[in-house]
């Protein structure tokens, strides 16, 4: 009997660690797509950007969040610090990085001009 515990312990120890290890893998791999994803998106909203609209949009993005979706301060959220009422509810990395580019361009024409403006004064 004590032979047959010992094998039921030691069985079920491989089994746990085994199961440890593909959750581990699986967070690994889910955490790896989240990441793909956001940078789907931000392919996505730079297409047909030149590479200096390109290089300012990121630039503001860093210097607003330090490239964070889930930044907060105050009543802006998101990578591009945008006023929660732009985004309408939807914090998706999809429509903050389709929302920023709306709103630049409403608001200053390009990214560099929105670029330039945040030098001068600490927003945009």
């Amino acid at each position: 009997m004590n032979s047959l515990k010992k094998s039921i312990i030691k069985y079920t120890v491989i089994a746990l660690g085994t199961f440890a290890l593909l959750f581990a893998f699986n967070l690994s791999t889910n955490n790896q797509n989240n990441a793909q994803a956001a940078t789907n998106w931000q392919t996505v909203a730079e297409r047909g950007l030149s590479k200096s609209q390109v290089a300012a949009r990121r630039w503001v993005s860093f210097h607003e969040s330090t490239n964070r979706y889930y930044a907060r301060n105050g009543s802006c959220y998101g990578k591009f610090q945008l006023s929660i009422g732009y985004l309408h509810g939807d914090y998706s990395h999809k429509n903050q990085e389709l929302t920023a580019n709306r709103y630049v361009k409403n608001r200053y024409g390009t990214w560099t001009n929105a670029k330039h403006f945040w030098q001068t004064h600490h927003w945009y």
